[in-house]
């Protein structure tokens, strides 16, 4: 805990250099924004990008069911883009798993299902245990006060977030993402985090509707679980930050399958 408590002063030092070049980069960001908003070379890559995110972000919060069938004329209307760029957008992704391609029907959201679920959270553990464990090897100085950053953000959003309030039920789930992110940020390995953001898009989908609604589990402790986590991670035992992560996992492959099937029963009982 000291070790920790250490590494938040470092931290503040930390989110102070962050926001002062953050404050750099903002100008950067807007030249930017001011040339795209120029570009005319290529508009199809520009709003093949734009539906991307914009279908990415409404399968992941459920603004789409899964199942739903993706109609193009619907899609052509809602993102204000053309039948190319959203056939670039849906093949994309259908790669991330997000999307089903069907010969001659086209495209749907991939279904939600509880052995989905289960195979998720397991290849999660299965890639992060090694990622988490190259990062504790190879991180420095950076890497941890970037856990140290992100676990107290988490929980400052944490204190805030009311179940009732879906941009803060929003913002929380990007701290959680950002402190796991955190913790294999070091791992050495692009191809690895590309994997891992993957599996996360995939956990996501059960997570996001169960936030609001999530079953009652008093004897859970989630800002302790993390924090437990980042301690051994920076403390640099490899075999108990794994073993936490791991049962962290598992515990919440258990609240997200019962949350799932009550979802499963309610729509049944329709």
């Amino acid at each position: 805990m000291c070790f920790l408590l250490f590494l938040v002063g470092k931290a503040k030092i930390w989110a102070c250099f962050q926001e002062e070049r953050d404050f750099a980069g903002i100008a950067q960001q807007r030249e930017r924004g001011r040339q795209l908003a120029r570009t005319t070379s290529n508009p199809s890559k520009s709003l093949g990008e734009q539906a991307y995110a914009r279908i990415r972000h409404e399968i992941i919060s459920g603004v789409f069911a899964p199942d739903q069938p993706l109609r193009l004329a619907q899609l052509q209307e809602r993102c204000g883009a053309g039948f190319s760029p959203l056939r670039e957008a849906l093949t994309r992704l259908a790669a991330e798993g997000l999307v089903v391609s069907e010969s001659m029907r086209g495209f749907r959201v991939a279904p939600l299902s509880l052995d989905d679920l289960r195979d998720t959270m397991e290849t999660r553990i299965f890639v992060e245990a090694e990622a988490l464990w190259r990062s504790i090897e190879r991180g420095g100085d950076e890497w941890e006060m970037r856990i140290v950053s992100s676990l107290h953000a988490l929980g400052r959003q944490n204190e805030r977030t009311q179940p009732d309030d879906p941009d803060s039920l929003a913002a929380l789930e990007e701290r959680h993402r950002d402190f796991h992110v955190a913790l294999v940020s070091a791992s050495g390995s692009r191809r690895l985090e590309q994997i891992i953001d993957n599996l996360y898009l995939g956990s996501v989908r059960y997570r996001m509707p169960s936030l609001s609604n999530m079953p009652s589990n008093p004897s859970r402790d989630l800002m302790a679980e993390h924090g437990a986590i980042s301690e051994a991670a920076l403390a640099r035992d490899a075999a108990r930050a794994v073993g936490l992560l791991t049962a962290h996992y598992r515990l919440t492959a258990d609240v997200l399958s019962l949350a799932h099937s009550e979802r499963m029963a309610r729509t049944a009982g329709r």
